[in-house]
């Protein structure tokens, strides 16, 4: 895939995660891989849901402007700090999913081990510790947990998903929040009754073998 097919897969994205209100106003931000040592990412301080290809900026792996009219997004940090450790991981989408987050607020982990579809595609999701948003501690933060994680909560603040497509982080990102609405349902009918340990070692050991 071309870079121009790549910013149009971005900013797609981005309308599909303001439509399904995952982020509001200016909120969250996506970057993709675009080459060997090249990433597109969105623009700071810009609605995700009206961007155009040629609002992306493109940057090297340092986060040097290679090309683009704006500043790249103030979490770009964040994302070559994951692009660094996930080879495999061609995009990741950062947004403030309500229910999710409201987990992440709370410090509330998701993957318990009660819903068999956070098992299958998540494994588990972890709470990242708190670093201020925009700033290299957050990227640091994220370091060592985006190593083994699909998904990630990040402590009084959002979510962040990886795939490797655009589509398939969006996707991630979209079935994070329904999971969080269900579970949070299940919490406030009583509470979730967790998977068997034999259920869970089901079920998570095609993601070991891929």
């Amino acid at each position: 895939m071309n870079r121009l097919a790549i910013a149009r897969t971005v900013c797609r994205a981005g309308r599909r995660l303001a439509e399904r209100g995952l982020i509001a106003g200016t909120d969250g931000n996506i970057a993709a891989r675009c080459g060997a040592d090249r990433v597109l990412v969105t623009p700071a301080g810009r609605d995700k849901g009206e961007l155009e290809p040629g609002d992306l900026v493109e940057v090297d792996l340092a986060g040097r402007v290679v090309r683009g009219p704006a500043r790249p997004s103030s979490e770009l940090d964040m994302h070559l700090v994951i692009f660094a450790q996930r080879p495999d991981v061609a995009a990741v989408v950062h947004a403030h999913p309500p229910v999710a987050t409201g987990f992440a607020v709370a410090g509330k982990m998701l993957g318990d081990g009660s819903l068999a579809e956070v098992v299958t595609q998540f494994g588990m999701v972890p709470i990242v510790p708190y670093g201020a948003p925009g700033t290299r501690e957050l990227g640091e933060r994220v370091r060592p947990f985006a190593r083994e994680h699909d998904a990630l909560l990040l402590a009084n603040h959002g979510a962040v998903t990886l795939g490797p497509t655009v589509e398939a982080a969006c996707y991630r990102m979209e079935s994070l929040e329904q999971s969080a609405r269900i579970l949070l349902v299940a919490r406030l009918l009583g509470g979730a009754r967790p998977l068997s340990p034999e259920e869970i070692a089901r079920l998570v050991a095609p993601r070991r073998k891929s």
